[in-house]
């Protein structure tokens, strides 16, 4: 009997280990917040795609969400498994997807991904259950699957034409797939309208939330998406800068609203989705705001949102600006700690 404790007590010792080393694998962030601050909730934040910079803004998107509000957080990233190093041009990997099996949200800003089976049934399944998601900028093109490979997944790709899943994942459960460059890309931003059309939007997700600016353009919609509410209308800009004048001659566009989705013999799941979001968008504390806030109501905890949220950045925070093959060589997920 005193042997058989012994052998559980060293099973026990292991298994706790395995568990450490699995939260602690340097292919992934995970931050933890004070257990006196902890409100019992996971978000998982998902990075990668080749030009806004991911990498660096849900790393810091993750520590506002744990240091300020007790969240617990955990960061993906594209990586290299070669060299164990962060590479937002590598399209057919994201290590530790298993994570949203515990999450209660998640923050995606990922572009043209083709992962395999095993990474993405996770993604499939959090789907199935209906649990919410926020969309950042070209979530709207998160996958593009090659046609001749005959991936199960293949129906999640931007340009799908499969039954009930035309336009893939961002026309499916975001509300809009990839359409074209409203703004002039590199040379427009975007300027939100807080107000909307005729009259200031109460929705619980714009409390506080006053002035959006961004340097990335806005991005064309074929329309309203279908059930959503929109919460930010964008008009281009003519410059890059926050002073620069609006771009009168073209039609605004939404660039935020809120909705719900549904798969097959899934549940019913809360969407925010906006087509701002690149590394260089979130210096203004107003998208970081509207972020945090959409975090809250996603987890229907409308009612710890309001107009004073801490989103003040934790650490130092010097995004890159977006491009192609700008990201930072060399970096592990460790560097964002």
């Amino acid at each position: 009997m005193k042997g058989i404790k012994i052998i559980s007590a060293v099973l026990l010792v292991f298994s706790i280990a395995i568990s450490i080393n699995a939260q602690n694998d340097p292919r992934w962030l995970n931050f933890e917040p004070e257990s006196k601050q902890s409100n019992g909730k996971h978000v998982v934040l998902i990075s990668g795609d080749e030009e806004y910079r991911s990498e660096e803004g849900m790393p810091m998107l993750a520590k506002i969400l744990t240091h300020h509000h007790g969240f617990k957080t955990t960061v993906l990233f594209s990586i290299d498994e070669s060299s164990g190093e962060i590479n937002p041009n590598h399209q057919t990997n994201i290590p530790g997807m298993h994570h949203l099996k515990s999450a209660d949200l998640v923050i995606m800003l990922i572009r043209f991904r083709e992962l395999p089976k095993e990474q993405m049934d996770y993604f499939a399944d959090y789907l199935k259950a209906g649990k919410p998601i926020i969309g950042l900028r070209t979530s709207t093109h998160a996958f593009r699957y090659s046609r001749d490979k005959g991936s199960p997944h293949a129906k999640y790709d931007f340009a799908s034409k499969a039954e009930g899943w035309n336009g893939g994942f961002g026309k499916k459960i975001l509300g809009e797939t990839w359409i074209n460059h409203h703004g002039i890309h590199g040379k427009e931003g975007t300027r939100a309208l807080v107000d909307g059309i005729a009259k200031r939007n109460d929705h619980p997700i714009l409390k506080g939330v006053v002035d959006i600016w961004g340097p990335t353009d806005v991005y064309g919609l074929t329309d309203v998406p279908e059930g959503s509410e929109v919460l930010l209308w964008g008009q281009s800009t003519n410059g890059m800068t926050a002073d620069a004048p609006v771009n009168w001659e073209k039609p605004i566009m939404p660039v935020a609203w809120a909705k719900t989705y549904k798969i097959e013999n899934g549940n019913e799941g809360k969407v925010l989705a906006t087509t701002m979001g690149a590394s260089i968008d979130l210096l203004s504390e107003d998208l970081r705001r509207m972020i945090i806030n959409g975090a809250y109501w996603a987890i229907d905890r409308e009612d710890k949102i309001d107009e004073e949220l801490n989103v003040e950045i934790v650490g130092d925070y010097n995004p890159t600006m977006f491009g192609f093959d700008q990201y930072k060589k060399g970096r592990k997920p460790e560097f964002y700690k």
